[in-house]
């Protein structure tokens, strides 16, 4: 499996698209995957079993601007995480993530481990000089806005992908929270269930500028809701 291309074809995305988020239970999982697997192909940079593992470390001030402006439900909002995929610390992603409204764009510059562990010890002013200008905007929000490391957040992601419309529909499950343990890439990592129902999975569906008819009839079932759903704002939520 190529870590690189994965994470890419993950986050290398610099135009607005649709995002929209629900949840669903298993049961539910269970109907709506079945449905789409006929028609849908499964991420090739995903594991055997069609998933990976996913880990973002989230930023936010003392204020929790970020955490704020989603429960205020502020339209257009920023967020800044560092992420990484089935533990594999040779490829490190820095993301910017807008929002506006059900649109969202995602802006990417890979870091080195040497890099990440810097930044998450408070070493900061090696980005100053980095070549890539989000690194540079992220060392001037750390400045000026206090940005600092909150909380690792972790999920297991099964992904699938349909040509038109460059939709991608993914199942996310097992929401963990780091919030109690401010260490991050540990070779342990400790955290616990955010969900009060642990067999609960988020249901993303991303696309350009169209929803192809087919795929949204597939996803059009009794007990489907579409609903805002932070990760984020769950790992945050006893503090």
């Amino acid at each position: 499996m190529d870590q690189n291309k994965m994470g890419q074809k993950d986050t290398d995305q610099k135009c607005f698209r649709h995002e929209l988020k629900y949840g669903i239970p298993y049961m539910q999982y269970l109907e709506l995957r079945s449905r789409l697997r006929p028609l849908m192909r499964g991420d090739p940079h995903a594991g055997g079993d069609g998933r990976y593992l996913i880990r973002s470390i989230y930023f936010d001030n003392l204020a929790d601007k970020a955490l704020r402006e989603k429960m205020d439900g502020v339209s257009r909002r920023e967020k800044f995480r560092i992420r990484y995929y089935n533990d594999d610390l040779s490829y490190i992603i820095l993301e910017k993530k807008v929002k506006d409204n059900y649109l969202c764009a995602k802006y990417s510059a890979e870091v080195t481990e040497a890099e990440c562990r810097m930044l998450l010890e408070g070493s900061y002013q090696w980005m100053r000089e980095h070549p890539s200008p989000l690194v540079q905007e992220l060392y001037a929000k750390m400045r000026y806005q206090l940005l600092r490391p909150r909380v690792l957040v972790s999920y297991v992601r099964e992904p699938y992908l349909y040509p038109a419309g460059n939709v991608r529909v993914t199942f996310d499950s097992h929401i963990r929270t780091s919030l109690y343990h401010q260490d991050f890439l540990e070779e342990q990592i400790v955290d616990i269930s955010a969900s009060d129902q642990p067999r609960d999975l988020v249901l993303e569906v991303k696309y350009d500028s169209f929803l192809p008819e087919s795929i949204k009839c597939l996803l059009q079932t009794g007990m489907v809701r579409q609903q805002a759903f932070s990760k984020y704002a769950a790992c945050r939520r006893y503090g």
